[in-house]
């Protein structure tokens, strides 16, 4: 019997897709092996778990922070298991992986999420979730492209996150990313970028190609439409709260000199200048700027050891 669906929500095409590999459909010829798509039977199994809307899924985390029960924990790990499809698949359309690998390490991000998510610091979920399931689709991607020598050293690591960003912004003000800009950008070799360029120019998946072959339903169908795209999900709502709470840790720990340099020359968007903080504090200029620079130093390291798992390009963009 054909489940009912609720009138007011659109048909789900995981629906459609398996009525169209229902048993007794679209047998192979005798005797020809039945292939096995692990990709598509795990896109089928995760649609039978029901999404939680806004209220419910409050009313479970609140719960589940009480309880710490893992009937709960389940429930909000299996609503959000095609967000991490979502994600995943973004990532895939950049980087060689298989795709299964990675919905493998954005689960672990999820259950990460579940297990630290705060219901009363007023971030949506999904947000908070969609931070720890890229952070570890991310560590994965680069501890597997270290073997094969790509992202091992700083710079790679920076071309890795960063060269098709630089070349999608350069292109977008009429400016020819010559191989040559790039270099000077990113301060390496012009074959650092060129090599970068081409590994992640050659493996896209499209997010238009189907689920299965002869089948309509595309995987950018299967995907929650009002999620937004990995560059947006982690909003700077939510990092500005992350950062706000370590860095108020990191300043507990410095001395009312330093604390006044890392307000007055980091943390403020119109900084003093170091002259004016040098006559503060009767010093030199130069004195000011070494403080700054040790203080710099210091600040990354420390969110480098306190968020092991976050994209490094981060603290380079806020700092």
């Amino acid at each position: 019997m054909k489940k009912e669906m609720n009138p007011s929500l659109p048909e789900d095409p995981l629906d459609t897709l398996a009525e169209e590999k229902e048993p007794g459909t679209n047998h192979p010829p005798k005797g020809q092996v039945v292939p096995y798509d692990p990709l598509q039977r795990y896109l089928l199994e995760i649609n039978r778990y029901p999404l939680l809307d806004l209220e419910e899924e409050k009313s479970v985390l609140l719960k589940y922070q009480q309880t710490q029960d893992s009937d709960l924990a389940y429930k909000l790990i299996t609503s959000n298991l095609r967000l991490v499809v979502k994600i995943a698949m973004e990532f895939q359309r950049y980087w060689m992986q298989n795709l299964l690998d990675l919905i493998q390490e954005g689960n672990i991000g999820l259950m990460q999420a579940v297990k630290k998510f705060d219901p009363f610091r007023g971030i949506k979920f999904s947000y908070y979730a969609s931070f720890w399931i890229k952070a570890y689709i991310l560590k994965f991607i680069m501890d597997n492209w270290k073997l094969v020598k790509v992202g091992t050293t700083q710079a790679q690591r920076k071309l890795f996150y960063n060269l098709k960003k630089e070349k999608s912004r350069l292109m977008a003000q009429g400016i020819d990313p010559a191989p040559k800009l790039l270099a000077e950008k990113f301060s390496v070799s012009e074959k650092e970028i060129i090599e970068m360029d081409q590994r992640l120019g050659e493996w896209e998946l499209s997010l238009d190609a189907p689920v299965a072959d002869g089948s309509s339903v595309d995987h950018k169908s299967i995907l929650p439409g009002k999620e937004a795209s990995p560059e947006k999900t982690i909003s700077e709502m939510q990092l500005k709260n992350i950062f706000r709470t370590k860095l108020q840790d990191f300043q507990k720990g410095l001395t009312p000199r330093e604390n006044i340099i890392f307000e007055k020359r980091i943390l403020t968007e119109e900084p003093l200048t170091l002259q004016d903080l040098g006559n503060q504090f009767g010093v030199s200029r130069e004195r000011i700027r070494q403080l700054e620079e040790k203080l710099l130093k210091k600040v990354k390291a420390y969110l480098e050891k306190e968020l092991p798992d976050l994209n490094p390009d981060y603290l380079e963009d806020m700092f």
